[in-house]
C-alpha cells in the first residue's frame, strides 16, 4: 500500500489498468475522427464558396428564343425588344398528318424560351408542337427550358362539372410537366387557379394583360363620375375590380363597378341577365378574359344600353372571335373592343372597325427578361 500510494496514478501500484487504456485510445481516437470531420465542413465549405464565386451570370448569349407556328408575329416582336434573333428551326406537316420538328441551332447549355400558344384554329396541333420543341430541347441538353403560352387552350376545362368528364386543363399542364418543362408564362389564364396544376418544381407566371389596355382607356377622355367598369359574369367580378383598381392607381379615374348575371342554356348560349349596378349615363367598359362567339359580350351591351349606358366598350386580353363573333360585334351597341395579340386576329376582325388589337410583346419580352436575369417578375405590375 505504501509503494503504491507513493508512486501515485490510478490502477494498483501506480499503473493504468488495462480498461483504463482502453478508455483513453477510443478517447483519443474520437477526438481525431471529429477533428477529422471538422476539418472536412471547412474544406466543403470553401469548395461551395469558390463554385457560387465561380458561376456564370445570366448574359443575354445563353438565352435563346424559339417560336411555333401559332403566332410567329408576336414571337418576332418579343425577340425584337429583347434584342436577339428567332432561333433557327424547321416544322413541317407530313403528309399523313404527323408534325416534324428540327432545330438547327447549338442549344446546348442554353435557357430556351418557346414561344407558342395553343390557340384556335388547331389547338390540338399547336399544343403537339409545343409539346414536341420541348421535348426537342430536353432530348438537346438545354439548361432551362420555359414555355411561353399567351393564350393556353383548354383552359376553361379547369373542373368537373359533371360526371365523367375529363379535368383537361390539369392534363395539359402534366403533359408539360412530363416532357420536362421547367417554367410556363402565361398571360391572363381563364382561371388563375390553374397554376396550381403545376408542380412546385414548375413555376408558372400568369401575367396580366389589362397592363397593356390601361394607357388605350385613360386616352378616352373617361370621367371618373360617369364611368363604370363592369363584368359579363359573376365569375369576373374580380377581374373588374382589379381593373378599376389599377385605373384609378395609375390614372386617377376612380369608376364605379357593376355586374352582369347571366343564365346560361347552354354552352355559349344566354337565355337571361339580370344587372347589378347603375350604369344610367355612364361610359361602361366590359372585362373578360377572352372573347369566343361574343353572345355574352353583345347581350350585355345591349343589356347595359337599356339601362341608360351612354357609351359601351369592351376589353379582353384574348380575341379568339369564332362563329358569328365578328358580325355580332359588328351589329352590337359596342363602340369599340380591344383585345391583345395572344392569338392571331382573323381576316374578318382585322378588317372589323370595331377591333382593336394591342400587343403584348413588350409585356412579354420583359417578363422573360426578368425571369433570365433573376428579377421579380411582380414587379412589373406594381409601376
Amino acid at each position: 500500500l505504501g509503494m503504491g500510494a507513493l508512486m501515485g496514478g490510478g490502477g494498483i501500484g501506480g499503473y493504468m489498468t488495462e480498461s483504463a487504456m482502453a478508455e483513453a485510445e477510443l478517447e483519443a481516437e474520437l477526438e481525431a475522427q471529429v477533428d477529422a470531420q471538422v476539418d472536412e465542413g471547412k474544406k466543403e465549405d470553401e469548395t461551395v464558396n469558390i463554385v457560387l464565386q465561380t458561376e456564370e451570370a445570366p448574359s443575354i448569349e445563353a438565352m435563346k428564343i424559339f417560336s411555333g407556328t401559332a403566332n410567329l408575329q408576336l414571337a418576332q416582336e418579343i425577340a425584337e425588344e429583347l434584342g436577339v434573333e428567332l432561333g433557327k428551326l424547321q416544322i413541317k406537316t407530313y403528309a399523313d398528318g404527323e408534325i416534324g420538328i428540327q432545330v438547327h441551332d447549338n442549344v446546348r447549355g442554353k435557357d430556351i424560351y418557346i414561344i407558342q400558344p395553343t390557340c384556335p384554329p388547331g389547338v390540338n396541333d399547336n399544343l403537339m408542337e409545343l409539346i414536341l420543341l420541348v421535348s426537342t430541347m430536353r432530348r438537346a441538353s438545354a439548361r432551362k427550358i420555359t414555355a411561353v403560352i399567351p393564350y393556353f387552350g383548354y383552359a376553361r376545362q379547369d373542373r368537373k362539372m359533371q360526371s365523367r368528364v375529363p379535368i383537361s386543363a390539369a392534363d395539359v399542364c402534366r403533359l408539360l410537366e412530363s416532357m420536362g418543362v421547367d417554367r410556363v408564362v402565361a398571360v391572363d389564364l381563364h382561371c388563375g387557379q390553374i397554376q396550381g396544376f403545376f408542380g412546385p418544381r414548375t413555376p408558372c407566371d400568369n401575367l396580366e394583360g389589362s397592363v397593356v389596355a390601361l394607357p388605350h382607356f385613360a386616352g378616352l377622355d373617361l370621367k371618373s363620375e360617369n364611368t363604370i367598369v363592369a363584368s359579363p359574369d359573376a365569375g369576373g367580378v374580380h377581374r373588374a375590380k382589379h381593373f378599376r383598381d389599377r385605373l384609378k392607381k395609375r390614372y386617377g379615374i376612380d369608376a364605379g363597378l357593376a355586374m352582369i348575371i347571366k343564365q346560361r342554356l347552354r354552352a355559349n348560349a344566354v337565355e337571361r341577365m339580370d344587372l347589378v349596378g347603375n350604369v344610367e349615363g355612364c361610359d361602361v367598359i366590359l372585362v373578360d378574359d377572352m372573347i369566343d362567339t361574343a353572345g355574352t359580350l353583345t347581350k350585355a351591351a345591349s343589356e347595359l344600353t337599356a339601362r341608360g349606358a351612354k357609351r359601351v366598350y369592351a376589353f379582353a386580353t384574348h380575341g379568339l372571335f369564332n362563329g358569328p363573333a365578328v358580325s355580332r360585334i359588328s351589329n352590337s351597341e359596342l363602340e369599340q373592343v380591344v383585345v391583345c395579340n395572344t392569338v392571331p386576329l382573323k381576316p374578318s376582325a382585322l378588317q372589323c372597325p370595331k377591333i382593336k388589337q394591342l400587343s403584348t410583346g413588350k409585356l412579354l419580352s420583359e417578363a422573360i427578361s426578368r425571369i433570365h436575369f433573376k428579377q421579380s417578375v411582380s414587379a412589373l405590375f406594381q409601376k
